[in-house]
């Protein structure tokens, strides 16, 4: 089973893949919250990959209420089951991004390359985070 791990952000989408086992990082798609472009983009991947899932983050505050990104992520689960007949699956990803910033600072990623890269490596965590308790 081949998946796909999405880190949707308001200006980019943090894509990792995985065999089932360990989750890599992908590649990094920058949009204006044209989520049909993302959507166009996923379905070239999904493919080429020969994905089978995807494993979409969802965002919750911490104290576990809806933010107005959990809408927005719940929009484009839609989008993507509708458009590309693919199951979509949510991972909670409360505190990817800090697991995220803390993996590039100790990696002596300096600041201006880590804003660049934290979707992309809390794409992985959320992926990894859906096949270890899988």
């Amino acid at each position: 089973m081949t998946y796909l791990g999405l880190d949707l952000g308001t200006k980019t989408l943090g894509i990792s893949k995985s065999n089932g086992i360990i989750a890599s990082f992908y590649k990094t798609l920058r949009h204006e919250e044209d989520y049909d472009y993302l959507i166009n983009e996923l379905e070239s991947v999904v493919r080429d990959e020969h994905i089978d899932k995807i494993v979409l983050g969802y965002p919750k505050n911490m104290n576990n209420t809806e933010s107005e990104m959990s809408k927005i992520v719940l929009e484009f689960k839609d989008k993507l089951e509708k458009k590309l007949k693919i199951e979509v699956i949510l991972q909670d990803e409360r505190l990817t991004s800090k697991i995220s910033n803390d993996v590039l600072i100790q990696g002596n990623i300096r600041r201006i390359k880590r804003k660049k890269k934290v979707d992309g490596v809390a794409s992985v965590v959320i992926l990894q985070s859906y096949l270890d308790r899988s």
